[in-house]
């Protein structure tokens, strides 16, 4: 007990410096929340931002603004070399650079309530830029959502580089995951990344080929590890939609049709039972099938989601008209699966 007393002695003294204020030398981020709290006006360091449009300065606070009221400062260096994170200036900056937006028409709306947008300076954060579900408080942007339009905002989302933090988030085991997602929605993903951003990962430093088809190699690096062939149909049945997030339905019809264990090639019998498919109007099992577990359907038949139904249930197609009599809905043309039919349609 008595060789831990200094250890927790050490503990409480920095505990309370935190409390009363003290800091290590250094950059730190700036002191918003004190500020606020003694009831000074953004503006007064801010000077002008609330004219400011979407070019010109920066209106960062400058020495002088400081000296303001801080007549005596305790050192003569700048005061922004310790009051203000390393990256402050320089996220401003980048802020400017690709984001469209304008203080102007924002701070009269807020009640020149600037903590309205930016409320991480309660916390004397580092990062003071408005969140996303900050803005989608007041702005919706449903019908730019539909589209994929985010340019209204955001400049070049895929030279930007800023991660989303409460939208769209990558969160649990994405690394995995993402082959799926991309492959079911894959305008929304090309909204942010370029064909370029996953060539750097596929073929650098994850396999581009499945170990170039040496499934029993268990030296190579693969997502398929050794025994994949023999085992690799119950995989496929298992989780077939992360197999059509890197596989198209000819790589697979390829190998079967030479192996003769596809259906439609020559010899091989349908895996499929008897009236699988069936005219319109009689019993057809497969759409019961669909229903249950479409992605089963997807291991063998091409596109993810909706998409699979689609080249013939639709206006037209061999499986009829998908909508039954006297369809309406609120849906925008634009929205999945409605913009599978409706490639030109406006809302």
């Amino acid at each position: 007990m008595t060789r831990r007393w200094p250890i927790a002695l050490l503990l409480g003294i920095a505990a309370c410096a935190g409390v009363l204020g003290f800091r290590a030398p250094g950059p730190h981020p700036f002191e918003h929340r004190a500020h606020t709290v003694a009831g000074i006006s953004c503006l007064a360091c801010h000077t002008g931002v609330d004219k400011a449009g979407d070019e010109g300065p920066l209106h960062l606070p400058s020495d002088e603004s400081c000296l303001a009221c801080h007549a005596k400062p305790h050192d003569t260096h700048s005061c922004t070399g310790c009051h203000g994170g390393v990256q402050a200036a320089a996220a401003v900056a980048d802020a400017r650079k690709h984001l469209r937006f304008a203080h102007e028409t924002h701070v009269p709306l807020a009640k020149y309530n600037c903590a309205r947008c930016h409320a991480d300076v309660a916390r004397d954060g580092e990062f003071l830029r408005p969140r996303m579900a900050t803005c989608f408080g007041c702005h919706a942007h449903a019908d730019q959502w539909e589209k994929r339009t985010c340019s209204a905002c955001h400049v070049d989302l895929a030279t930007e580089g800023t991660l989303p933090a409460t939208h769209v988030v990558h969160d649990g085991d994405w690394a995995r995951d993402h082959g799926v997602r991309a492959a079911s929605q894959r305008d929304l993903c090309s909204s942010c990344h370029t064909d370029k951003f996953c060539a750097g990962c596929h073929g650098v430093t994850v396999a581009e080929l499945p170990a170039r088809l040496a499934f029993d190699s268990p030296q190579d690096a693969s997502v398929h590890r050794a025994g994949f062939r023999a085992r690799h149909a119950d995989e496929a049945r298992g989780d077939p939609g992360l197999c059509v997030s890197c596989h198209r339905e000819d790589f697979c019809l390829g190998c079967h049709a030479d192996e003769r264990v596809g259906a439609g090639t020559p010899g091989a019998v349908s895996p499929h039972p008897a009236n699988w498919v069936s005219l319109r109007g009689e019993d057809s099992l497969h759409g019961r099938a669909a229903r249950r577990d479409p992605a089963s359907c997807a291991a063998c038949h091409g596109g993810a989601g909706e998409a699979l139904c689609v080249g013939c249930h639709r206006v037209g197609g061999v499986g009829g008209d998908p909508h039954p009599p006297g369809w309406s809905s609120d849906r925008p043309l634009t929205a999945q699966p409605c913009r599978l039919c409706h490639p030109t349609a406006t809302p």
